[in-house]
Parts: structure tokens; C-alpha cells; sequence
């Protein structure tokens, strides 16, 4: 075989091995299998904070316990709910926002209706919105009736605090969640229940 033939046999050859690599799927650049789970199970990447089944079995057990609370089963009509930020004092920097938005999506999934969410995350499209058909810019909507924001029945809001501990041996971390419904025009606290999740670990996991 002649150098010139060797090197097109080596290149073909090279180049059947990179068709093969750009046709695998479910494997990423270093060769390691990519795994689809459920939300709500523990992964093998995992560490001792605050994790997705964390997330879904808080959510979950707030949006039960909210339904449940007197206030909201033995409603009359439907009262509206307003979410406040919640505060994080653990020392994962997640998007703290996630748990009321898991909650506000499972009440309005599984309520039948009960209550209603005012998206006062949303006011300064609604107040351009209303601007617009208040000065005839555009219509649609019910003719000529007035815009008028709806005020909250029911503040939800809440709190992530933890303890954590390190040693040689490895890292501790305690999360406890609380939440709250609050009366916007008394200020009482009308509802409030907590979850609390304790994991320890050999290494820890860098959280984003």
C-alpha cells in the first residue's frame, strides 16, 4: 500500500468514527450517559441542599394544606390570593420564587376553581394595557366597562431558613420552609404550616 493510499484509508476511517459520535444520543462530550427522571426523585448528582423533590413535595403538602384550611374550603365565592416574594436565609442561592410559583400552579391545577390568583407580577402590562383602551388606542374586552383591579383576600408568602455543619467527615444541612396566609387588612396570620428536610453527605454539591 502506498503512503498516499494509507493516509485515504486513515482519514475515511477518521471520518466514519466522527458520523458515528455526531449520531449517538444520550451521551454528552466526556462519554457519560444523560439520565431523564422524574421531578420529584433523588438523582445520583445530588447533595445536601435544597433540591427538585424537595421542591414538589413541599409544594405539594402547602397547596394540601392550604385547601384544607377553613378559610379557603368554606369560602364564599372565590377568594383571591396575592403571592409575596418569600425569603431566603439558607445558603443555597436557588430561585427562591420557584416553591410559591410550584404552589400557585398546583392550587389552580387541583383547587376546581376555589380560588384565583391576581398577577401582580404582571401590573405594568396590565396598567399600559388599561391606558391603551382608556384612551381608545385599542379596543376588545367588554364595551366600555371600567378596568378595575381586583384587591387580594388572602397574602401568601413565605420563609427558607437552614442550619448547616461541616466537618471532615462531610456536610449537614437542615432546611426548614415555612408558609403563610396572611389577612391583607388585619394583618393575621389565618394559615400556616412548615416542612423541614434534613441531609447529610460525604461531599457537597455546588448549587446554582
Amino acid at each position: 500500500m502506498t503512503r498516499a493510499n494509507y493516509l485515504t484509508v486513515i482519514a475515511a476511517a477518521l471520518l466514519a468514527l466522527f458520523v458515528a459520535g455526531c449520531g449517538t444520543t444520550g451521551l454528552n462530550p466526556q462519554g457519560a450517559n444523560v439520565t431523564e427522571m422524574k421531578a420529584d426523585e433523588r438523582g445520583f448528582v445530588a447533595g445536601t441542599g435544597i433540591e427538585s423533590q424537595d421542591l414538589v413535595a413541599v409544594a405539594d403538602k402547602m397547596a394540601r394544606s392550604i385547601l384544607a384550611t377553613p378559610q379557603i374550603a368554606n369560602a364564599q365565592g372565590k377568594p383571591s390570593i396575592v403571592l409575596e416574594p418569600i425569603v431566603n436565609e439558607t445558603r443555597f442561592p436557588i430561585n427562591k420564587e420557584i416553591f410559591l410559583t410550584r404552589i400557585r400552579v398546583t392550587l389552580s391545577t387541583k383547587a376546581g376553581g376555589k380560588v384565583i390568583f391576581l398577577a401582580r407580577d404582571r401590573m405594568d402590562a396590565l396598567e399600559k394595557e388599561r391606558d391603551l383602551k382608556q384612551t381608545g388606542k385599542v379596543t376588545g374586552g367588554t364595551p366600555n366597562a371600567p378596568v378595575e383591579f381586583k384587591g387580594a383576600d388572602f397574602i401568601l408568602t413565605g420563609k427558607l431558613q437552614s442550619i448547616s455543619t461541616r466537618s471532615n467527615k462531610g456536610s449537614s444541612d437542615y432546611v426548614l420552609y415555612t408558609f403563610q396566609l396572611l389577612d391583607p387588612r388585619t394583618s393575621a396570620i389565618l394559615w400556616e404550616d412548615f416542612a423541614e428536610i434534613k441531609k447529610q453527605g460525604q461531599s457537597d454539591a455546588v448549587y446554582r
